[in-house]
C-alpha cells in the first residue's frame, strides 16, 4: 500500500504495510469558480448588511490578514474584497495579524498578496512588543483580561477580519476571532490565552468550541475591540476553496465552521502503534512551532 503527505512544498511517498489504515478528511468538491464564490459571499452576507453599504461613508478600512504561517488564498481574496470597498473609503491598510510572531518579509508580502494589492493598500506587520502600537481595550473579558490591541485597528472606521477556518489544537477552530486574539493583541494578552489557566481545561482542544475558554477568551476580546464585517475561507487539502463565508463576526464564523465540521472527522476505533503524519505542508510546517500542530493533532489516533 503506497500513501503520501504533505512535507515542505512536495509529498513524501510512503510504503505501508499490510493492515495499515489512511486517515483523511471526507472528500468535498472545490469550488469551480472561487472568485465569483467570494464576490457572492460578500455580497450576500449572514447576518450583516453587504460589505459594500457597510464601507459607504467610511474613511479608512483596515482589513486584517494572516501571515505567512497561514495558506489563506489571498490572492483570490482580496480582488473582490478591494473591489466592493473601492471608492467609498480614502485608504486602505493590510494589517498583518503576527501574533507574537516575527514581521513578514517583503518577499513573503508579494508571495501572500501579489503586486496589485501591495500597490493598493498600505501593509503593516502587527508587532506584539511594541507599546506605540497598542491601546487598552475599554473593559475587561470575563476572566478578568484587560487586553491591549492594535491601535491601528481600533482607529479605523472599518474593520474587517479574515481568515481560514480548520481546526485549531487550542481554540478548536482557526479563523474568525482569532484574527483579533491573540493575532492583533499584545504580548501579555497572548501569553494568558496560551498559559495553563486556559490550557489544562479539556474542552480547550481541536474541533470543540462550546466551553472552550480559549474560543470563549479570544471571542471575548474581538468582541469588545470590534468588527464590521468576516470574510473567512474553508480549503481542502490541496489548499482549494470549498467554501467561503462572509458576513457577521459570530454568524459567519460559525457558519465556516459548520461546513469544516461536516468534513474533517474520522473515527477511530482504537489507537495505533504507529501513527506517521506531517504539519501540513508549506506554509504550516515552516516554522517548528507550527509544525508541532501535526503531531498533536494525531494523539487521539
Amino acid at each position: 500500500m503506497t500513501s503520501r503527505i504533505a512535507y515542505g512544498r512536495r509529498h513524501l511517498e510512503l510504503r505501508l504495510p499490510p493492515g495499515a489504515r489512511e486517515l483523511s478528511p471526507r472528500a468535498v468538491p472545490p469550488l469551480s469558480r472561487p472568485a465569483e464564490a467570494i464576490a457572492d459571499a460578500l455580497r450576500r452576507p449572514t447576518g450583516s448588511p453587504p460589505l459594500r453599504a457597510l464601507a459607504a461613508g467610511r474613511r479608512h478600512a483596515c482589513i486584517v490578514v494572516s501571515d505567512i504561517t497561514r495558506p489563506v488564498p489571498y490572492r483570490l481574496l482580496l480582488p473582490p474584497l478591494l473591489a466592493e470597498i473601492e471608492g467609498a473609503v480614502e485608504r486602505v491598510t493590510l494589517l498583518v495579524a503576527t501574533g507574537t510572531h516575527r514581521a513578514s518579509t517583503p518577499e513573503e508580502k508579494l508571495e501572500m498578496f501579489g503586486p496589485e494589492a501591495l500597490a493598493r493598500c498600505h501593509v503593516v506587520d502587527h508587532d506584539s512588543r511594541d507599546p506605540s502600537q497598542l491601546a487598552a481595550l475599554e473593559r475587561t473579558t470575563s476572566s478578568g483580561t484587560r487586553a491591549w490591541v492594535n491601535k491601528r485597528y481600533l482607529e479605523a472606521d472599518l474593520k474587517i477580519l479574515t481568515g481560514l477556518v480548520e481546526p485549531h489544537f487550542m481554540a478548536g477552530y482557526s479563523g474568525g476571532r482569532k484574527a483579533v486574539c491573540p493575532g492583533l493583541a499584545d504580548l501579555r494578552t497572548i501569553q494568558a490565552l496560551h498559559g495553563p489557566g486556559f490550557l489544562e481545561d479539556p474542552r480547550a482542544t481541536s474541533g470543540v468550541l462550546e466551553g472552550n475558554p480559549c474560543h470563549r477568551e479570544a471571542s471575548e476580546v474581538a468582541r469588545i475591540a470590534g468588527a464590521d464585517f468576516l470574510l473567512n475561507v474553508a480549503l481542502d487539502l490541496e489548499r482549494r476553496i470549498i467554501g467561503a463565508f462572509a458576513g457577521e463576526l459570530d454568524a459567519a464564523f460559525r457558519a465556516a465552521v459548520a461546513c469544516v465540521d461536516g468534513y474533517c472527522r474520522v473515527e477511530v476505533e482504537e489507537p495505533a502503534d504507529v501513527v506517521v503524519t506531517s504539519g501540513g505542508g508549506y506554509p504550516l510546517d515552516k516554522t517548528f512551532y507550527q509544525a508541532v500542530k501535526g503531531m498533536v493533532t494525531a494523539l487521539p489516533a
